[in-house]
């Protein structure tokens, strides 16, 4: 695969979606929001923001996972270890990334109030910038995904040790672009009643 000038790089997406839906008490992952299962709005959100591969993290939930989504394009990456911690599906999608591609936006399957807009907005920033690290801050006040990574830092990426990208964006805060979303945007659906409410918000909307 042929590499591309600096200021038109690739953006590939991660999509992590292999964690084991404890507290919800069925896979989550399938669920339907909006009209679809949460997985398959979460990869056809990252094609539609121009990430490009779009790469699938899948987990215990593998089979059934990947037959959602089997009409989509995206490339899916079994996480043997997805038990350890959403770490460990990070590091299984950074791996996964193209070499051609200068960074890559790791996001969370199970939050259905991330859109396409906001993802675009991380990678013009990006590009923009030239930033290591693209962060989103929700309220002002917490940062989670969807976080863009630079290449230069897939292997803190792989090496961290626990949750989906705060110690990095600690060690890099000074050098971080931050973009602010309504604080209502961070949900992610863990809990029966969590998916309940974003069901009924969505489906009014």
């Amino acid at each position: 695969m042929s590499s591309r000038a600096p200021d038109a790089r690739r953006v590939a997406g991660i999509v992590l979606a292999a964690g084991s839906s404890t507290r919800m008490g069925r896979n989550k992952l399938l669920l339907e929001i909006g009209g679809e299962s949460l997985v398959r709005r979460a990869v056809r959100l990252a094609g539609e923001a121009d990430l490009d591969p779009v790469i699938l993290v899948t987990g215990r939930f593998r089979e059934a996972v990947e037959r959602e989504v089997r009409d989509l394009a995206c490339v899916p990456v079994c996480n043997p270890d997805h038990a350890a911690g959403i770490q460990t599906s990070a590091a299984a999608g950074v791996a996964a990334v193209a070499g051609d591609c200068g960074a890559a936006l790791v996001m969370l399957a199970d939050m259905p109030f991330v859109t396409a807009r906001m993802v675009r907005t991380l990678v013009a920033r990006y590009r923009e910038t030239n930033a290591p690290l693209v962060v989103s801050t929700y309220g002002g006040e917490v940062s989670a995904p969807p976080i863009l990574y630079d290449r230069a830092l897939f292997d803190e990426v792989a090496r961290m040790k626990q949750g989906c990208g705060r110690e990095v964006v600690r060690r890099h805060r000074e050098g971080a672009v931050h973009v602010d979303w309504p604080a209502g945007r961070l949900r992610d659906l863990d809990r029966p009643d969590e998916y309940e409410s974003a069901r009924r918000e969505l489906a009014d909307a």
